[in-house]
């Protein structure tokens, strides 16, 4: 601390000020010049002057002393070369001053183009004539001396830390490109940060690796922003450019380039252009270092203003020009500068400073006052005249930002040290306390806890996701053996082929599952709709209509016929697409829906349709959803809510034509086909006999199954109307996904009730396990025996082997497709030779193996009755009219024959149902033969009788 009376006072008043700058109040700050009344006092003026260097260093305020004389031939360049040593930031300051370093950009730029000028010679812009520089354009000559500098001041580091990566002028559009990269690419994060080093090492190589260029974004640094716009500088010609823009690089640097070469001619003129230009670019580097509303607050983190001693201004040092050029420049600009300057001058050179504020004759005071009052009292009257002292039309014999103090010989005598002192706040501020380097950290740490928990989030909730964003339209379900399924509508890319199992080796990597019939699998289905997507979203906007495939598309271990059912559907609507977009000028975009094993999901994969539709209004309908269970009425209410219309190929359920005004199905329903058996029943019954029948039935208490509930129901009723005495109707579960049938077919087989017809309410999986039982079991075995069924029996295969009856049952089963006796009327077959992968060039018919279940022909129809419906009259129909349309569909030449919904009633069954009734006996081989017993293609109404379904 101070240690005399004066050192003490000065110290109070600094700190006043330093308080006032704290609380925002901006108070302007002079130029403090303090000499001794009596000359032989000027060393104890300097050593006040050092002791409070050393009072506000302890403090922590941002210091820099200048004492050391440098070299210039004027008193002017001294000047100079002692503000260009105060352009190091370890000047200001020790490590323990609070926040970081200053920056000096713009008074660096300064230097920069001074020792271009330097290094250019004492003839440039006017070289001697016949020099070899005569001949060469001076400005370029310039550009590229500032070029080999790197537009920086000679001698200085390249890069501080060695290396030409770690450059802020890069990193920080290389980080840019990284954060836009993770956000707006559906990609890794990996691939993100690859993206962002990319970039990095390419600016590097263009910005270092290629000689004579100015730094690639020189135009944008803030350095260079404030050498285009400062009105200091005297304006560039007319005829070049005089702004910077950030989408304009080549015009900004062409006025760069013209603004550098004239401040440098002026440079190279000498005068005290250079020492004001360098004072202006100090002061506006100390704003810019103060300046409260930066990005990282740092004004705010930085409450003591920057205080500049200078313990001897004199001539040889500059320092006197200095005390000038900073009042001089000072009432050129109209903004407050935050730097604080405390000088002393010998009292000879007091003169030079031209007059003070103090008055020349000041009146006599009855008391005189204590030195600290005179010097708030200087203060404020040195404030009160500072705007009059700066008008243009006062004569320019003051200094008006200097307040001149005469320090008296008994103020500079060692006093005792006071036991108090005034001294400004040191509490961190706030904004050094919330927004620092630590705080930094921690909301790092915490936002990359949270990206990362978000992003294993989003990638364990839905199928696609990046480090922010997903693809909500699918989502990850569990599957009962605890793998992992996805489930929705497939938008952007996504496949959901990619969540089928690997193949293991060896296995057959098709969809189906006989060797001569699996000629497709779901990823080569998946890829050529998509191809068919991508061609009518790029050629045919406008002119189209969407439909989605809603089925099941994900593999069950255990059992893989969910997956068969899909693929063969997919089959289907993929033809349909093809040869509608191959023969119609309205074409047909299709996208997919999987409702997962069984559409165990299908109530989520509504809702993912519902979500999509609303915001796609080409979407027309939907094709699929084709088994009964107990969430199809959510299902087909939360389609219908959405204004979207059903056409389902498979569902045979009795219940939702009648409940839902959506509902357009190609299969016959339940109920009539249990009708349609009952023919077959009527004949196996006995006049007069009692006859036992049961049902057999599926365990449904802890699946989604109606199916199988509605077979049991309908069937138990028919079997009744015909005269059979019906037994308790048996339910049978699943172990393993096998059927335990042992202890049923003891109790049916070995009773004194032994039923001659059983109708089975149940799954074709589960038909060898029955036919197993039922021929080794005593009492069934050697009598005679009759099975009837519904149409899931269709999907069996009796003639290739794969299914077989026992010795004395006969199997009667519906099926939903008459293939047959439509083969003469359509093209289905020679489309399917066409279009289908690895059916090309084959012969067709109705009966080759990988048609013949009739689940690609009726997810053909399916899809062409409702692409007809939503584009009457060759134009695409809205969603609305497409419902309204499907009323009015009747096709003839489809592949179960003609799908007619004009008879369709309203909440009622509609007739024209295709159906075939099929007889499965064993023959003398162990082989098992089906037989057609009757029959009726799609739009035929006639009603099949006992005579034509005879079974003897």
């Amino acid at each position: 601390m101070p240690e005399s009376g004066a050192g003490l006072h000065l110290q109070d008043q600094l700190e006043i000020l330093i308080q006032d700058f704290r609380t925002s109040t901006e108070p302007p700050m002079p130029v403090f010049v303090v000499h001794a009344q009596d000359g032989a006092d000027d060393d104890a003026v300097a050593g006040l002057v050092r002791q409070l260097y050393a009072g506000q260093e302890a403090h922590r305020t941002r210091c820099a002393v200048a004492q050391d004389t440098h070299d210039g031939a004027t008193e002017v360049r001294r000047a100079a070369a002692m503000v260009r040593a105060l352009s190091d930031p370890k000047r200001w300051g020790k490590e323990k001053a609070v926040y970081r370093r200053y920056a000096f950009p713009r008074l660096r730029l300064v230097h920069a183009i001074d020792d271009a000028v330097a290094a250019l010679g004492d003839t440039w812009p006017a070289p001697a004539t016949g020099s070899p520089d005569a001949g060469q354009d001076q400005r370029q000559r310039l550009l590229n001396q500032l070029a080999q500098q790197r537009w920086r001041p000679r001698n200085t580091a390249r890069w501080r830390s060695g290396l030409p990566l770690f450059d802020m002028a890069h990193i920080l559009p290389a980080s840019l490109v990284t954060v836009l990269a993770a956000l707006l690419a559906r990609s890794e994060w990996y691939m993100a940060v690859g993206a962002g080093l990319v970039f990095l090492l390419l600016l590097t190589v263009l910005n270092y690796v290629l000689p004579g260029r100015a730094p690639i974004f020189l135009w944008l640094r803030r350095e260079s922003r404030w050498f285009m716009t400062t009105t200091f500088l005297r304006a560039a010609d007319q005829e070049d450019p005089t702004e910077v823009s950030l989408l304009r690089p080549v015009r900004s640097w062409k006025a760069i380039a013209a603004r550098a070469y004239d401040v440098a001619e002026a440079l190279a003129a000498g005068g005290d252009f250079h020492l004001q230009l360098c004072v202006l670019a100090l002061r506006e580097d100390l704003r810019d270092n103060h300046r409260r509303w930066s990005w990282d607050l740092r004004g705010f983190k930085r409450p003591r203003p920057p205080m500049l001693f200078l313990p001897h201004a004199d001539a040889r040092n500059g320092g006197v020009e200095l005390i000038r050029a900073i009042s001089d420049v000072r009432s050129r600009r109209s903004e407050l500068d935050p730097l604080l300057v405390v000088a002393a001058v010998r009292a000879q050179d007091v003169s030079r400073l031209e007059r003070s504020v103090i008055p020349a004759t000041p009146e006599p005071d009855a008391v005189p006052p204590r030195f600290s009052d005179r010097l708030r009292t200087w203060y404020r009257e040195w404030g009160r005249n500072l705007r009059a002292e700066q008008s243009p039309s006062r004569e320019r014999s003051v200094l008006p930002w200097v307040m001149k103090i005469p320090l008296p010989h008994d103020q500079l005598a060692p006093v005792e040290e006071r036991n108090r002192h005034l001294r400004a706040s040191t509490r961190p501020t706030l904004a050094r306390l919330v927004w620092a380097l630590h705080t930094l950290v921690l909301v790092i740490a915490l936002l990359t806890a949270g990206t990362v928990m978000r992003s294993d989030t989003l990638h364990d909730r839905y199928c696609s996701s990046s480090v922010l964003t997903a693809n909500r339209d699918t989502r990850r379900e569990r599957t009962a053996d605890g793998g992992t399924e996805c489930i929705g509508i497939a938008t952007g890319g996504v496949r959901f082929s990619d969540w089928l199992p690997a193949p293991e080796p060896g296995d057959d990597v098709k969809a189906l599952a006989a060797d001569d019939e699996a000629p497709w699998t779901v990823d080569e289905l998946e890829d050529r709709i998509a191809r068919q997507n991508t061609d009518v979203l790029a050629r045919h906007s406008g002119k189209y209509v969407t439909v989605v495939y809603a089925g099941p598309l994900s593999a069950d271990p255990a059992d893989g016929s969910s997956l068969v059912k899909g693929a063969e559907e997919l089959a289907g609507v993929y033809l349909a697409q093809a040869v509608i977009n191959k023969n119609s000028s309205v074409k047909l975009r299709v996208l997919l829906a999987n409702g997962g094993v069984d559409l165990g999901h299908q109530e989520e994969m509504a809702e993912a349709i519902a979500a999509y539709a609303a915001e796609d209004p080409t979407v027309v309908g939907v094709v699929g959803t084709g088994r009964d269970l107990k969430s199809s009425r959510a299902t087909t209410r939360t389609l219908m809510e959405a204004g979207l219309p059903i056409v389902s190929g498979t569902n045979s359920a009795t219940y939702l034509p009648r409940e839902f005004a959506n509902w357009f199905s190609l299969a016959a329903t339940d109920q009539w086909q249990t009708e349609q058996l009952g023919l077959i029943a009527a004949q196996l019954r006995t006049p007069k006999r009692r006859q036992y029948a049961l049902v057999l039935a599926r365990d449904t208490a802890r699946t989604d199954d109606l199916y199988t509930d509605e077979q049991a129901r309908y069937g138990q009723r028919m079997l009744r109307r015909h005269g059979f005495t019906a037994l308790e109707q048996r339910r049978y579960t699943l172990s393993g996904g096998k059927p335990e049938l042992r202890s049923h077919a003891q109790e049916i087989c070995r009773g004194d009730r032994v039923p001659s017809v059983i109708y089975f309410a149940g799954r074709v999986e589960d038909i060898d396990p029955l036919m197993t039982q039922l021929g080794t079991e005593p009492g069934c075995a050697d009598r005679p025996l009759a099975i009837l069924t519904g149409d899931d029996l269709s999907k069996a295969r009796f003639s290739a082997g794969g299914q077989s009856v026992a010795p004395e049952v006969t199997l009667y089963h519906a099926a939903l497709a008459e293939l047959k006796e439509a083969t003469a009327t359509t093209t289905f077959y020679l489309d399917a030779a066409t279009y289908l992968p690895g059916l090309q060039g084959r012969r067709l018919s109705h009966d080759s193996p990988a048609l013949d279940s009739g689940q690609t022909a009726l997810a053909h129809d399916a899809t062409r009755a409702l692409f007809w419906a939503a584009t009457r009259d060759d134009r695409p129909q809205s969603r609305a009219s497409t419902w309204v349309n499907l009323r009015n569909v009747k096709i003839k030449g489809m592949a179960t024959g003609t799908i007619d919904f004009t008879g369709a009633p309203l909440y009622g069954d509609r007739t024209g149902h295709s159906i075939v009734l099929k007889e499965v006996s064993r023959d003398k081989d162990g082989t098992s033969t089906p037989r057609v017993l009757c029959s009726r293609t799609a739009g035929d109404t006639r009603p099949l009788t006992r005579k034509e379904c005879a079974i003897r």
